[in-house]
């Protein structure tokens, strides 16, 4: 051994592999800069100060050179990434434009750097969404440009954390239904997560010892090939999932992913989507021989992988709870929206009625059902986009509290009308303190 360890950004640290990489690196001793756009409380706490918040895709050439230099990042791990064009970010501009950026910012450094990136396996010529193509172009400009590297194609990775694709499997899993044959069939190679930071520590390490001549791609998966329908059944086996399946229409599928691009373009992060579905399709399969034989690490298999996530009750309720949340979302976008709009459209009169028979003039009563109604709607629109849901469903639940409390002052007879209107007004505030309580992704 020769020297100290070197320091490692991780950039994309806070989603599911930089943020299980950043912190199985630190447990093993290195000096580790963490680095995202955004991390959450629970982040925060587990990086401390070492965590460096910033719009880092923004950056400029000139700023990413200083943000390295200020941090003095030996090894920079690349785990930054998009699915699909959205409100997180463009493909092209995500993994080309910012990896073209940051090769030109590691090259300015003026010592010795290195650049791990993670990106897909899989055969070029099958490359047929914006997703790959970009990811494989960010490949070739890191290939033909002057900064040793390694790029680190992992397969389908099972993390502790459940999020995004982990997270869809979970939640398939504890459903009763079977997926389509076209889709079960699909080759599907899954990485632990701890591969992925077992070969980055590998790699720095021998950094450290004064190996600088990186020009290296590895697949990096399990020896044992696989199907989507083998990794279902093995976590269905993990959670106890329904034995008895109904068959899920290929349509289906196809729809739930159409919702899902829509949802995209709300600021949701949905892990079913055009892309996901033609990337599942595709299939997930390389060789990883060659990074067993260079690493010296035998890859941790599917079962060996599960068998470190017990099935808690926790890991039950989240698979189960998973694809609720969606529905939950859903129904309580379309509940406000239409309270205001039926209102507004086709019960306006009565609305009012309601009001002047307990003694409100006609004008004022008018104008409170529009601003009532006008309410409602905005707080169905603020519950339906991301950035904004979370003060939707709390302005839901005061309007809510405010609606009761004013009938039981103004009109208390309403309280015991036929069809209970006031009286459903408490499941739908429980309804939004579970939407509350399942909101964050991560």
């Amino acid at each position: 051994m020769t020297g100290a360890l070197p320091t490692i950004a991780v950039l994309g640290a806070s989603g599911l592999i930089g943020e299980a990489v950043a912190s199985r690196l630190r447990r093993d001793g290195f000096p580790i800069v963490p680095v995202a756009r955004r991390f959450t409380a629970t982040q925060k706490a587990r990086f401390g100060e070492a965590a460096v918040e910033c719009p880092i895709v923004g950056f400029e050439t000139g700023a990413l050179a200083q943000l390295l230099s200020e941090q003095r990042a030996e090894i920079v791990v690349n785990c930054i990434g998009v699915l699909q064009d959205g409100g997180r970010g463009g493909t092209d501009e995500v993994h080309r434009g910012f990896v073209a950026r940051l090769v030109e910012a590691l090259d300015r450094q003026g010592r010795a750097a290195l650049l791990l990136h993670v990106s897909i396996p899989g055969r070029e010529d099958a490359d047929r969404t914006s997703f790959s193509r970009t990811k494989r172009d960010a490949e070739r400009l890191i290939a033909a440009g002057p900064v040793p590297f390694v790029i680190l194609r992992p397969g389908f990775v099972l993390a502790p954390a459940a999020y995004g694709g982990g997270a869809l499997i979970r939640a398939m899993a504890a459903l009763p239904i079977e997926l389509p044959a076209r889709d079960t069939g699909a080759p599907f190679a899954v990485t632990d997560v701890a591969d992925i930071a077992r070969t980055i520590a590998v790699v720095a390490n021998r950094w450290r010892d004064g190996e600088r001549d990186w020009n290296t791609v590895w697949d990096v998966m399990d020896r044992r090939p696989s199907t989507v329908g083998d990794v279902l059944d093995a976590f269905r086996q993990c959670l106890g999932g329904p034995g008895k399946r109904l068959p899920l229409p290929a349509w289906l599928m196809g729809a739930g992913a159409k919702a899902g691009d829509l949802a995209a373009r709300l600021g949701w992060a949905p892990p079913i989507r055009s892309t996901a579905l033609r990337e599942m399709r595709r299939g997930v399969e390389g060789d990883p021989e060659p990074w067993i034989a260079a690493t010296g690490i035998e890859p941790i298999g599917l079962d060996s992988a599960l068998d470190r996530l017990p099935a808690t009750v926790q890991e039950k309720w989240f698979a189960r709870l998973y694809l609720h949340k969606p529905l939950v979302v859903g129904v309580l976008v379309a509940f406000w929206s239409l309270s205001g709009l039926i209102v507004l459209a086709a019960a306006f009169d009565v609305a009012t009625a309601i009001l002047t028979t307990h003694g409100f003039p006609l004008r004022l009563a008018q104008a409170v059902t529009i601003v009532s109604s006008l309410t409602d709607i905005g707080v169905g629109l603020a519950i339906a986009f991301r950035r904004t849901c979370r003060a939707g469903l709390l302005a839901g639940i005061a309007v809510s509290l405010f609606y009761m409390a004013g009938a039981a002052l103004i009109a208390p007879d309403l309280w015991i009308e036929p069809l209970g209107a006031l009286v459903k007004t408490g499941p739908a505030i429980v309804l939004m303190l579970v939407a509350l309580a399942i909101l964050e992704d991560r």
